[in-house]
């Protein structure tokens, strides 16, 4: 009978045992998934924390715009139209009494008319001449920079202030080489820009035979 008891007991005690082994278990499976849950949720967060810092930092290394602050102004009347030579002021000229027909924009290999390319300005159009000794790979850099662009003349121009001179109608900007980054931002800011006396007009069917 006492072997019976003990039996029972010992019986009892293993169960007790089993039980507290399998609610640890228990707990312990229960614990882990909640880490799992917590890691899954953290992961995403990371992630997008982490793009978010990659778009900052992204955002933060891109360069400033080229200043244009060197841009020189004047205050010319469009309109003004004249069959006789002009003696302008600027060189290259930037606004004033022009001929009455525009020059066509577009690429020359030769210079070209005063009078009809500050008509084309008036029409919205950027005129960048450059010096005749400006080396020929400048040039094509040059050429490259209105290559596709509507409303841009390119020309060769003698007695220039600077190597390269940027002109539209009552701004002008002169620079020192055809590597400047201004090029593109004064194109971005005045072809067709808020100065053009007579926006929509055209800047073809005029004068000149362009090369490009």
């Amino acid at each position: 009978m006492a072997d019976t008891q003990d039996e029972r007991a010992g019986a009892r005690g293993s169960g007790q045992d089993r039980a507290a082994r399998v609610a640890a278990m228990q707990r312990a499976e229960r614990a882990h998934a909640k880490r799992r849950r917590v890691a899954l949720i953290a992961v995403p967060t990371v992630l997008v924390l982490g793009a978010g810092a990659g778009v900052a930092a992204v955002i933060a290394a891109q360069p400033d715009p080229p200043s244009l602050e060197a841009v020189r102004t004047f205050e010319y009347t469009g309109g003004q139209h004249t069959q006789e030579p002009v003696q302008y002021a600027q060189t290259p000229p930037v606004g004033g009494e022009h001929a009455p027909v525009w020059l066509n924009c577009g690429v020359y290999a030769e210079p070209v008319p005063n009078e009809n390319a500050v008509h084309s300005l008036e029409h919205g159009a950027v005129w960048i001449t450059y010096s005749p000794d400006l080396p020929a790979e400048q040039v094509e850099q040059l050429q490259e920079a209105v290559e596709g662009r509507e409303y841009t003349v390119l020309s060769p121009y003698e007695g220039l202030p600077s190597p390269v001179v940027l002109s539209a109608w009552n701004h002008q900007l002169t620079l020192q080489d055809a590597d400047d980054p201004r090029i593109g931002a004064f194109l971005s800011q005045y072809v067709n820009g808020p100065q053009t006396p007579e926006p929509g007009a055209l800047c073809s069917n005029g004068v000149g035979t362009p090369t490009g």
